[in-house]
């Protein structure tokens, strides 16, 4: 069974909604552009999602797009987690780790409109998605 503590050093694990179709594409552009693999991937509907949930007090109701952990250290939530994803890919996309030093209040308010609407606006899928043989060793599952 995976759990975090089992996570090469220096990796850090994006938990996701598994059938939402923006963070399905999210999850997908984070891989193309993750060069050094420092990502592993779980849906927040796997049951290694929901035991990490519960293992860290995460009420999945109130948090139900995106989560950053960083084992051993801290976890972030909604745009922080976004934006230090983002500042992590480097390259170009470290810029936007600028808008870090907004209010987390004022930067998630534009991300809960965004989270509670993205099923309208991109969809929803019935099942996680399944990854290939050459990416199923970057998502933790039970």
């Amino acid at each position: 069974m995976n759990t975090i503590e089992s996570l090469p050093k220096n990796t850090k694990l994006i938990l996701f909604d598994g059938v939402c179709n923006l963070c399905d594409g999210a999850i997908q552009f984070i891989i193309k552009n993750d060069s050094n693999r420092v990502f592993r991937y779980a849906s927040l509907q796997s049951k290694f999602g929901k035991k990490v949930l519960a293992e860290k007090g995460i009420n999945p109701k109130t948090t139900d797009s995106i989560i950053l952990i960083n084992p051993n250290v801290a976890y972030y939530v909604k745009s922080t987690a976004a934006l230090l994803i983002a500042k992590q890919l480097g390259g170009l996309y470290r810029l936007f780790s600028v808008f870090l030093i907004l209010p987390e209040k004022f930067r998630d308010i534009i991300y809960d409109f965004i989270a509670r609407n993205r099923y309208r606006w991109f969809g929803k899928k019935e099942n996680c998605m399944i990854p290939n043989k050459e990416l199923k060793s970057l998502f933790l599952e039970d």
